[in-house]
């Protein structure tokens, strides 16, 4: 199989290069060719032979045949004579290459419809002999188109308003591109000539209305556009107008104008006055008439305008009637009036407008001003307040200088100790007027101690029984205060022993255990009995023997519990439900 493949392929190759070292004619390849061309272009026949090895081409020939089976020899060519152009054809035809036996194609510069034809390219060779190729020219003519309008008029029967014709080979075709009712014929003739007619019943709105004619033929690449207009002439219409419609006697620079349609446009304008001529010191200029000078009371009249054109004529009339004062003078003064009012007006409105703006601006400023200022006093109240609260809570605190400020802050106004004494003294004693007992209470009222709350008594036999002690509890009241003024005044605060802050402290090399945190006895809780001792009432019912010595070894012990000693100073002990104060006076 590969074998035979092979084998065919150089086959081929052989033919090929037999193909190609054979003699014959590259153009044209077929032996009979048509072509087209165009009237007055430039067309190209073509012949193009190819030789052999050991073949030359002697002479070229080109011949037309006629439609009688003869032929007519337009151009020879011969290697050593050179080229020969023979009867109508001479100076009309030429080769297109300068070695003619090479390249045998012929041109015809400008071709005509009579050129139209079989030829015939002959070669003659040497020693192969004779070969020839015919060629067939057809000869296309473009179109020559034309519009003939006519002229139209109003009024004028339904007939022909425009013509449109063209000339070409092979015959063109006509077509109208238009908006006007009408209607289009088409006529053919000899010769490729062809007609079309378009026909209506003109009017004066027809006038300037497109009407195109088209031309159709398969040598342009588009139809050829014939623009055109139509055109209907009609009568002027005349009509006079004026600048102003208050004549009066005296008014400058008056004019009539005379105004006309149709067409054409009229040209020729005739003014009358009266049916005769024109006042002096008016005259025609164009369409209107213009007075030269002032109105006088004479020019009062019927002035006539008339206007003509190629098609008819028309005519206006205007009375003219003068006053001898004018209308808007006796007038104007009002409207003078009138409008200085309304400008006043309207100028005191937007004043009163910008003063009502200036005055609200102003006055917002000043109460932002007032609110500024007041707003910075309420700022600097409240910081003096907050200054003297924060100077009142560090005085509060001890000014020992060997304790750290921090230490000394503000936990709780704590009274209890007070209150805890008050009631001791009160469970004994209920008419007691010491300073550390309750107040008389009211008459016919509750008791209340010195914070507002009220007094709880024990019951009336302790009460009985207190009341048979008054004067041996006495001298124990007298005792306890003056033990308290003692006391008091030991503490470098100089705080009153119910203000004494709670806060535990350390001692000043900031090491050692903190002192426990004691709680304090209010009025329905149950002391610890390891940190308290008995009750005074307990005391005085197992007995009353050694009174003052067990008040006071009471009032020691609760002192004890609530105060610690720290070099020299008496502190007040850390309690749980203490408020914190920090040192600048805020609540922890």
């Amino acid at each position: 199989m590969e074998l035979t493949g092979q084998r065919a392929k150089c086959l081929a190759l052989l033919l090929l290069v037999v193909v190609c070292a054979q003699s014959g004619f590259v153009e044209p390849p077929q032996a009979v060719t048509s072509l087209r061309s165009f009237a007055e272009s430039q067309t190209r026949l073509p012949c193009h032979y190819q030789v052999d090895e050991g073949e030359k081409v002697v002479q070229v020939t080109w011949y037309k045949e006629l439609p009688d089976g003869s032929t007519d020899q337009i151009i020879t060519a011969h290697f050593t004579d050179g080229h020969t152009e023979f009867g109508r054809y001479s100076g009309r035809v030429r080769f297109e290459s300068g070695s003619p036996t090479v390249n045998s194609a012929l041109l015809i510069p400008s071709t005509e419809q009579s050129d139209e034809g079989s030829y015939v390219c002959r070669i003659s060779t040497f020693p192969n002999g004779n070969f020839e190729r015919h060629i067939t020219l057809t000869v296309w003519i473009l179109p020559i188109s034309s519009l003939e309008p006519v002229l139209l008029v109003e009024g004028q029967p339904f007939g022909v308003v425009a013509s449109c014709r063209a000339v070409g080979r092979p015959s063109p075709r006509l077509s109208w591109d238009t908006d006007l009712p009408g209607r289009s014929q088409n006529r053919s003739k000899e010769g490729g000539a062809v007609s079309s007619y378009y026909s209506l019943h003109p009017l004066r709105s027809m006038n300037g209305k497109k009407l195109d004619c088209l031309v159709w033929h398969p040598g342009l690449e588009q139809p050829r556009r014939i623009s055109h207009r139509l055109l209907v002439q009609y009568p002027p219409d005349a009509t006079i107008s004026s600048g102003t419609a208050d004549w009066f006697v005296g008014l400058e620079k008056a004019e009539l104008v005379c105004s006309s349609g149709g067409y054409p446009k009229p040209q020729n304008f005739t003014w009358t006055w009266k049916g005769g001529a024109l006042p002096d010191g008016a005259s025609v200029v164009g369409e209107r008439l213009v007075f030269g000078r002032g109105l006088r009371m004479d020019d009062s009249g019927l002035y006539e305008c008339v206007v003509q054109n190629a098609v008819g004529v028309a005519k206006a009339e205007f009375m003219l009637t003068l006053t001898e004062t004018s209308q808007r003078k006796g007038e104007s003064p009002m409207d003078n009036m009138m409008l200085i009012i309304i400008g006043a007006s309207a100028g005191a409105l937007v004043l009163v407008l910008v003063l009502v703006v200036l005055l609200v601006n102003r006055y917002h400023r000043h109460r932002n001003k007032k609110l500024e200022k007041e707003l910075s006093e309420k700022t600097e109240e409240i910081q003096s307040f907050s200054r003297q609260a924060s100077f009142r809570r560090l005085n509060s605190v001890s000014t020992d200088p060997r304790v750290q400020p921090e230490d000394y802050a503000l936990l709780r106004v704590d009274s209890r100790m007070k209150n805890s004494q008050l009631s001791l003294e009160r469970t004994m004693y209920r008419d007691s007027q010491s300073t550390l007992g309750g107040k008389w209470a009211p008459a016919g009222g509750v008791e209340v101690d010195e914070l507002g709350r009220p007094v709880v008594w024990p019951d009336s036999r302790e009460s009985l029984r207190g009341a048979e002690m008054d004067g041996d509890k006495e001298e124990q009241r007298r005792r306890v205060e003056s033990y308290l003024k003692n006391s008091n005044m030991s503490l470098d605060s100089g705080l009153p022993s119910s203000l004494v802050p709670l806060k535990a402290q350390q001692d000043e090399g900031g090491v050692g255990p903190r002192e426990p945190d004691l709680g304090h006895i209010t009025e329905g809780d149950s002391p610890r009995g390891e940190d308290w001792p008995p009750p005074p009432t307990q005391a005085l019912a197992e007995g009353h023997e050694d009174d003052s010595e067990s008040s006071s070894y009471q009032l020691s012990e609760a002192l004890t519990h609530h105060f610690y000693y720290s070099n020299g100073v008496l502190r007040p002990r850390p309690h749980s439900n203490a408020i914190l104060l920090h040192p600048r006076g805020q609540i922890v």
